[in-house]
């Protein structure tokens, strides 16, 4: 009874703590707990966890969202287990407070006052918040309180009430006295309540809530650069990259060569984006130097900015997978902020902390020895994303994005690497970008016939090797020779190269395979490796069953 009751009273509680979150910035207790939780956890249960989930995801179809159901799906964990922390407190409560004593309101207010102290403390010392630390508080043990009270409160008039075998019955009671309820109607009145309050403030939640991503009104105009806005980028004009005039069109139904920024993959190790204020951020330097400094957002523009095309792909990243997205990255070499210190001798590496508790270690010679390592505030010529790191993230050149913290809050001048965050729970300690490649599409509805009478089938996908140049991309169709195919001029030196293939073709199911060579004549690795602990690796592939279909074969129509 008491685990049930515990149930119907947590449902109502964490709807009201996401409404206060969506409404005025409150904190969120069950994500608070989570974000707590996840770092204390094994680094091998995790990427089991991740394993199967991911799996999961992609066994279920979803492959290309995978970064934003695994957040949905770690956001729904940080709720299950503050509801199963109501089940288990209410189960307690009712099982070890004596019935017979009629507990008073005192003691569901102690339980209350003491869940909700230690909630909010969690919440407190995980997140930044739009309210003043004092409001958080009370607001987390207010409602906490409110919980125990009504614990208390539905114990005792349970004890009171007969059960339905005990209920009198109605035709041997006066007929002046009010008939008297049972403890299973009490208990579906309590539920509706429950339900009612837990639909009105999930709902009001739902409808205030802002999309995740952009950074506010006031994170905007604090962040951009004159004459600009936050509001939403314009969309990518293909005609002002770099590559506009590209001889090689992409295949139909690739993937877009350059993704919208609302688009980026993200996966980190925080339950929602870290909020943060950029009126009072600044972003520090402390440790072996000779005076610590702190640069704000303002000096940081002020400094030479550097423009840089990068397709950024996550080590998780399975072959052919969405957890990689090209845009325009702009801030400062980090070298420029590293020679305004006083760096003392010793000092080898900075320790770089994100607000969502991950960090990593950076060379600081790789870092004065490649301008490319740049403090990054802008993507697509706009403030970072809340989402992908608002206001400061780093970038550097071949690191899959294990090893580039965002949100950065602190850097501390320190001796020696000890590991970072990911290296800690048996992730590879250089997380270099692995060469691969991927058939993207098979456009069986796009095929044509080319001025020679032939019909082709456009097959596309592209290769990456990060900053090492891509030379050559080769396809085999059903075990037959590598042929080489049609590179597409990349947006620049630091971003995929798209590949195409127009395939004479031939009825049935087709099996299309491809592989990769770097600038310097390298063959990309072809053993298949997962992604733990370096990366994917291995001979991409992708069948389609091809069908002759005279609507999509003009004979007009010409390669293109």
């Amino acid at each position: 009874m008491g685990a049930l009751i515990g149930l119907l009273l947590m449902a109502p509680l964490l709807a009201l703590f996401y409404l206060g979150s969506q409404a005025a910035g409150l904190p969120l207790v069950p994500l608070d707990f989570f974000d707590q939780l996840v770092p204390l956890i094994p680094g091998e249960l995790i990427t089991f966890v991740i394993d199967i989930m991911v799996n999961a995801i992609i066994g279920l179809g979803y492959g290309q969202d995978v970064d934003t159901i695994a957040k949905t799906i770690e956001q729904a964990m940080g709720f299950a287990f503050v509801l199963g922390l109501g089940v288990v407190t209410g189960a307690l409560f009712f099982a070890f407070v004596p019935a017979s004593k009629r507990p008073s309101y005192i003691t569901g207010t102690i339980v209350g006052v003491a869940l909700g102290a230690i909630f909010a403390a969690i919440s407190l010392s995980n997140n930044f918040y739009d309210t003043s630390a004092t409001l958080a508080a009370l607001w987390v043990i207010a409602l906490f309180t409110a919980w125990g009270v009504a614990l208390s409160w539905i114990y005792t008039d349970l004890a009171d009430l007969p059960t339905p075998a005990e209920q009198p019955d109605a035709t041997d009671m006066p007929e002046a006295n009010v008939r008297q309820i049972n403890r299973r109607e009490f208990l579906v009145r309590v539920g509706g309540a429950t339900a009612t309050l837990t639909v009105v403030g999930a709902g009001l939640g739902l409808a205030l809530r802002e999309e995740d991503g952009a950074p506010t009104v006031a994170q905007a105009d604090q962040a951009a650069a004159p004459n600009a806005t936050a509001e939403a980028a314009a969309e990518v004009d293909p005609n002002a990259l770099p590559n506009a005039n590209a001889a090689v069109q992409p295949a139909p139904g690739m993937r877009p060569e350059y993704t919208p920024v609302e688009d980026h993959y993200r996966i980190d190790i925080a339950s929602r984006p870290i909020e943060i204020d950029l009126a009072t951020w600044t972003l520090p330097f402390t440790g072996m130097i000779a005076q610590d400094r702190a640069f704000t957002m303002d000096e940081l523009r002020e400094m030479n900015s550097l423009d840089q095309y990068i397709t950024m792909q996550c080590i998780s990243n399975r072959l052919g997978g969405n957890l990689i997205s090209t845009t325009k990255w702009t801030g400062v070499p980090v070298r420029d902020v590293l020679e305004m210190l006083e760096i003392e001798e010793g000092g080898a590496w900075m320790l770089i902390d994100g607000g969502d508790n991950f960090f990593e270690y950076v060379s600081i010679e790789q870092c004065m020895n490649d301008e490319r390592i740049m403090f990054t505030y802008d993507f697509d010529g706009e403030p970072l994303p809340e989402r992908n790191g608002f206001p400061l993230r780093i970038y550097i050149p071949e690191r899959y994005g294990m090893k580039q913290p965002k949100w950065i809050t602190g850097i501390e001048i320190v001796e020696e690497d000890e590991r970072g965050y990911w290296v800690r729970r048996s992730w590879s300690a250089d997380a270099i970008m692995q060469t691969t490649s991927v058939v993207d599409t098979v456009a069986n509805n796009d095929m044509y016939r080319g001025e020679d009478g032939t019909v082709y089938v456009p097959v596309g996908g592209y290769a990456i090797s990060s900053t090492r140049g891509i030379s050559k991309v080769e396809v085999r169709i059903d075990d037959g020779e590598w042929t080489e195919t049609q590179l597409r001029d990349p947006i620049s030196d630091k971003t995929w190269v798209f590949w195409r293939y127009d395939y004479p073709f031939q009825e049935g199911e087709h099996t299309f395979e491809v592989r990769c060579y770097e600038a310097d004549g390298t063959l990309q690795p072809t053993d298949e490796q997962g992604v733990r602990p370096d990366g994917a690796t291995g001979i991409h592939s992708a069948s389609a069953n091809l069908m002759a279909n005279e609507g999509m074969m003009p004979d007009e129509e010409t390669a293109s």
